[in-house]
């Protein structure tokens, strides 16, 4: 094998091992959204005390809390520091692409349709 082809492979091989060290994990990412010290918060709430299961999550909603979020991160950032009163996550951290991870997860959920379950009895 040539040179090129070596450090081609081993270039490959160094992204691929990034990537998936950086991969957001959203199991991490629902233990933060119940967590009341995210975010250093003081105010004894989660993310789940106002979105219970995540109700109230869809991504239609820009405007809230007398603020405007430009994306889920800013989102996040806003219940953070406003409801949490806690200090906002970097945008680009671990923690944010795991609870946004999350968040996704949950807006999924919401937006699949809902299945009609069989009870015996009905």
């Amino acid at each position: 094998m040539n040179k090129g082809k070596i450090m081609a492979l081993s270039a490959g091989l160094a992204a691929l091992l990034l990537s998936s060290a950086y991969a957001a994990d959203a199991g991490k990412g629902k233990a933060l959204f119940n967590d009341a010290k995210l975010g250093g918060g003081t105010a004894g709430k989660s993310c789940n005390t106002c979105h219970a299961g995540g109700s109230g999550i869809d991504g239609s909603k820009k405007e809230f809390m007398g603020g405007k979020a430009k994306s889920l991160e800013g989102a996040v950032n806003m219940c953070i520091t406003m409801m949490l009163q806690g200090k906002a996550l970097d945008p680009k951290s671990a923690e944010m692409a795991n609870i946004t991870a999350y968040i996704r997860t949950l807006k999924k959920e919401a937006a699949a349709p809902m299945k009609k379950k069989s009870v015996e009895g009905c």
